[in-house]
Order: C-alpha cells, then sequence, then structure tokens
C-alpha cells in the first residue's frame, strides 16, 4: 500500500491522490460540507454533497445538535463513533470543543458498555483484529494498516476491560477510545495512532453462545501458545514501525504485569492500566497531600485490591516516598494491601510476584486483634489507622459506613479514593463518602460523578482520569524520540499534574484542574517527561528551547488544511 499524506501541522496546501466518491470514503481527508467551491470542482465532488458550504465551526454545532438529540449514553457513543468513521477531523473538533460532556461518552463509563455491545453496535472496521491463527501472516497484516507512518499503538487482548471483565474483541472499544484522547487530548496527529486487538479466543461464556459475537468463537489459548505470539507481535511491530510507542491496555492481571517486565527494557511500552493509573493517582494524591499540608511521606495508606493496578500505584507511591527522604523499608511500612482474602502477609498462599514485596510481616501485626486468619480491611483501618484509603477492587460497596466512620473518626482530612470504573463498580458513592465524613474527605473517583450538595455546600467530584497523563507521556516521547518509557518518566508526569491542582495552589477549588485545561498539561508533561528521557539517555540531547518547538511542531489540532490535487 503506497504511503498517504499525513495531515501534520503545515498550513500549506495538502497534495491529494484521490478524488469524487473515494475521497469521501476517506475518514481523516474528508471535510464533507467543508470543502470549497473550487476544491469541489478540483476533486469532482460536485453535486455529490449538498450545495452550502460550511465552516468546521458550522459543522461542529450541526453536529453537537444531533448529538444531543439522543438520550441513552451509548446511542451518542454509536453517533459519535460513526461521526469518526466518516469525518475524522470534525469528530476531533466536536469532542475537543465539548470535552468535558463528551469525555465519559468517548472513555469511561460508557466505553465500557460500548465494548461489552461491541459486536451487536460493530458499524465498521477501525484498526487491526489480529488473530492468534493468523501469527505467520503479521508482516502481511502490518502493512494492511490504513496508516503507514505509525508511531503509537494502543493494543489489548480484551481479557479484562475495565471491571467487566473479559469482553474478548469487544476490547477494541477501549483501544479506540483511547487513541481517540492522545489526539485531543495530547495533539497526537490521528495519521500516527493505531488501535489493535489481539485475538487470542475468550472464556467468557456469553459471547462463546452469542451468534453476533465477532471474534473467534474459542476459548483463550494456553499460556505457551499466546506467549509465543505476544512476542512475534511485539517483534513484527518493532520491525514495522522501528521506535513504534506500544501501550498495553486490558489485558488480565496473569499477563499484565509479566508483559510489562518482559518487554519495557527491549522496547518503548507501558501498561496504562498499571503505570498510568499509577501516575495520576500519585500526582492527585499528591494535590491531596498538598492540601492537607502534610508530605506523601508522612501518610499511612490501604489498599483494597492488590491486583497489578493497586500494586503499580503503590509501588510509585512508595518510590516517591524514598524521593522524599524515607528508606525503601519505611516506605512499605506505610502501606497496607487488602485483597479478597485479607490483609497480605508474608506467609499467604499463591502471592504473586508482584504482591510479594508489598506483603506484611506477621511480627509486625502481631498485635492486632483479629477475627480469620488475614486481617479484614475493618480491622486494618482500625489498628493501621490510615490516612488514606484507595480502591481498585473492582467490587462496589467496600467502603462501608462503619469503615468510613473509623477513618474520619481519627483522621481531620480523611483522604479517599475509590478508583474503580465504571462508576457502578466504584467502592463508594461520593455523596455517602461526603456525609459519613460530615464534608471533611478529600475524593477523587475513577469514572465521573455529580457534584455533591451538602450542607449549602457544592462538592465537585474529581476524576482521576488517566487522560490527564498518558496523552502528554505520548507527546513528549515522540519529541525526542525517547527509547523506553522509564518510572522516572512517569514520576515526574505525576509531579506536573499537581503542580496544575487548584485547590492545592489556591487558584480554585478543584483538586483537579479542569479538563479545559488538559492542553496546556500535556504540553508541560511532555516537556517534562522528555527531559527526563533526555537527561537518562534514552533520548539525544536538545535545547529546551527546541524541545518546546518541538512539541508545539508535532500537537496536531484539527483543522481543515486547503487540497491540491496530486497525480501520484
Amino acid at each position: 500500500m503506497s504511503s498517504l499524506p499525513s495531515l501534520g501541522q503545515d498550513k500549506s496546501p495538502l497534495y491529494i491522490p484521490f478524488c469524487g466518491p473515494t475521497l469521501l470514503e476517506r475518514p481523516l481527508y474528508n471535510k464533507g460540507s467543508g470543502f470549497s467551491a473550487e476544491e469541489r470542482r478540483e476533486f469532482n465532488l460536485t453535486g455529490l454533497l449538498p450545495a452550502i458550504y460550511e465552516t468546521i465551526e458550522e459543522q461542529v454545532d450541526r453536529a453537537y445538535k444531533q448529538f444531543c438529540s439522543f438520550e441513552a449514553p451509548i446511542n451518542k457513543h454509536i453517533y459519535l463513533r460513526n461521526i469518526q468513521d466518516r469525518f475524522e477531523i470534525l469528530y476531533y473538533k466536536l469532542v475537543q470543543t465539548h470535552l468535558e460532556e463528551m469525555l465519559p461518552i468517548i472513555y469511561t463509563p460508557t466505553v465500557g458498555e460500548a465494548c461489552v455491545k461491541f459486536s451487536d453496535i460493530y458499524r465498521g472496521s477501525r484498526g487491526l483484529f489480529i488473530p492468534y491463527t493468523e501469527q505467520n501472516q503479521l508482516d502481511d497484516i502490518l502493512h494492511n494498516a490504513v496508516w503507514q507512518d505509525v508511531k503509537i499503538i494502543v493494543v489489548t487482548d480484551g481479557e479484562r476491560v475495565l471491571g467487566l471483565g473479559d469482553q474478548g474483541i469487544g476490547g477494541m472499544g477501549i483501544s479506540v477510545g483511547k487513541l481517540a484522547l492522545y489526539t485531543v487530548c495530547g495533539g497526537i496527529d490521528p495519521g500516527q495512532t493505531l488501535p489493535v486487538v489481539l485475538d487470542v479466543g475468550t472464556n467468557n461464556e456469553d459471547l462463546l453462545n452469542d451468534p453476533m459475537y465477532m471474534g473467534l468463537r474459542e476459548s483463550r489459548v494456553g499460556q505457551a501458545v499466546y506467549d509465543e505470539f505476544l512476542e512475534a507481535f511485539i517483534t513484527a511491530a518493532q520491525r514495522r514501525w522501528p521506535g513504534l510507542l506500544i501501550q498495553f491496555e486490558d489485558f488480565a492481571q496473569p499477563n499484565a504485569m509479566p508483559l510489562l517486565q518482559r518487554y519495557r527494557d527491549r522496547v518503548c511500552c507501558f501498561n496504562d492500566d498499571i503505570q498510568g493509573t499509577a501516575t495520576v493517582t500519585l500526582g492527585t494524591l499528591l494535590a491531596a497531600c498538598a492540601v492537607q499540608g502534610k508530605p506523601l511521606s508522612s501518610q499511612t495508606i490501604a489498599f483494597v485490591g492488590a491486583g497489578s493496578a493497586g500494586c503499580g500505584i503503590a509501588e510509585q507511591i512508595i518510590a516517591r516516598m524514598v524521593g522524599e527522604g524515607l528508606s525503601d523499608e519505611e516506605g512499605r511500612g506505610r502501606v497496607y494491601m487488602v485483597d479478597r482474602h485479607g490483609l497480605l502477609v508474608s506467609d499467604m498462599p499463591d502471592l504473586r510476584d508482584f504482591q510479594a514485596s508489598l506483603a506484611r510481616e506477621r511480627v509486625g501485626i502481631d498485635a492486632w486483634e483479629i477475627e480469620g486468619e488475614f486481617a479484614s480491611l475493618q480491622e486494618v483501618v482500625e489498628y493501621a489507622q490510615p490516612d488514606i484509603l484507595i480502591g481498585v477492587s473492582g467490587q462496589p460497596g467496600l467502603f462501608t459506613e462503619k469503615l468510613v466512620r473509623t477513618m474520619a473518626g481519627y483522621s481531620e482530612r480523611p483522604i479517599i479514593f475509590p478508583l474503580s470504573n465504571p462508576s457502578r463498580h466504584a467502592e463508594a458513592k461520593p455523596a455517602d463518602l461526603i456525609e459519613w465524613t460530615e464534608g471533611r474527605a478529600i475524593l477523587a473517583t475513577g469514572s465521573p460523578f455529580e457534584p455533591v450538595h451538602y450542607r449549602g455546600e457544592v462538592h465537585r467530584i474529581p476524576q482521576c482520569n488517566n487522560s490527564y497523563v498518558f496523552p502528554g507521556l505520548g507527546l513528549g516521547v515522540l519529541a525526542v524520540g525517547s527509547a523506553r518509557v522509564s518510572d522516572e518518566m512517569l514520576a515526574r508526569a505525576s509531579e506536573i499534574l499537581a503542580a496544575f491542582s487548584p485547590l492545592a495552589t489556591g487558584a480554585g477549588t478543584g483538586l483537579l484542574p479542569d479538563l479545559t485545561d488538559i492542553a496546556r498539561i500535556s504540553r508541560e508533561i511532555a516537556f517534562a517527561v522528555g527531559k527526563v528521557a533526555m537527561q537518562q539517555g534514552h533520548a539525544l540531547e536538545m535545547s529546551d528551547e527546541r524541545l518546546r518547538d518541538t512539541i508545539e511542531e508535532l500537537y496536531w489540532t484539527p483543522e481543515y488544511r486547503r487540497y491540491k490535487r496530486s497525480s501520484s
């Protein structure tokens, strides 16, 4: 396939090699009613479009009116995906213009429903669907991608979609949504992104028995076959696009951390569920600690949910504590991890490698009077008296009234983050947390919630959303051509996010900045992580001025360019 011209940021005319209906079938080039009279004549479009010419702003107004005509979020999601698949530049302009309203539609929580119903609402292909049965054809498959200058891939196997479990190829909805946010929030040229789903079967019986399911109708492959397929895919992707940034998304716990550990020192990659979630959580925690007036290293933290995401957050928190002056042992002594069996302790059977380093020794809690073999969350709160409570369990209602009131009894400003999503899986509802703490809690959630009115005050509920971080991270990696994504780069991104907290800096009442400010945040994160990448030798050195200029040169905005006819 010949390479298609990149939209880029250049304001000069863009030379297009196709015309007529073929041009209208190219989503990233199709302006619809935005084609000028001259372009319509030059590209044989006369008569194929209504006579009226509209600016992109006028098209946004029309599209937004249509968007508002739908009531159910899933129908709004389907409408936006249809716009994306027909008029892609308009789609990004529309979402960018109404980001706060549309983010929950293209991302959490609505994208979860879209993944569950993926085969039912399927309208057309986007990205690559790669079955393990075609492993020997990987090079050909990757050459079939529409765009030939791919810089970022979001890849999933769909086994752990949000808190919804195995959705098979339905996980493609997450890959598509994440890359839309790379463009809208981080200015990544959409022609340089590629969503990928690896079809290795599914263990979801509903999907296996659903005649509408479009993936392989067989159980997930065994570990040896799986590992061989993943290795072949990573190798082929790097061969096709050297220096590619690969984002792992929604891999289940048994594979998520091993994949990250296997490839993080070989290729430029990261796992958003583990590292992205940890980065945005740490940034939000740093802001919350600033509001409290206490450093993170002085806090005691309890987690409910000791999977790869929870442990990833804990490890970044400990690293920050060490950076603030604690020893590694002291930092780990301030973290309590609770899973479905209770508090992780070193003699607990079947601990995973990433859990073992966070498990407590029995000798440290031998004075606790607990009812079962392992301390419950309630007992951890009563005896350890954590200042911070973080939920990444996917189990609603775990933060009970008794638990929260216990915490509020010894902490003046408890920090409580029920981060599980979608919203119905949150460990507690913000309204309840505010009532049970008499309005004193500092909150952040994983999914969007409406403001809470309590005793004459309005409490805005900040969403601890990965989109604050990963788009800027990707922009920074591309700006300097970083060969790796390091822990230090992620830690720096957390610090930048915290520095934008209106509440912590006295610039406003929100713990996290408004989404309308996310483009500025992404640029600053890109600059900061680019600097770290250069300092660590992952990228060639450039001056601060040149780095700023490069970020601006890369930052793509959804505007129409003038088209000229090309003969090839």
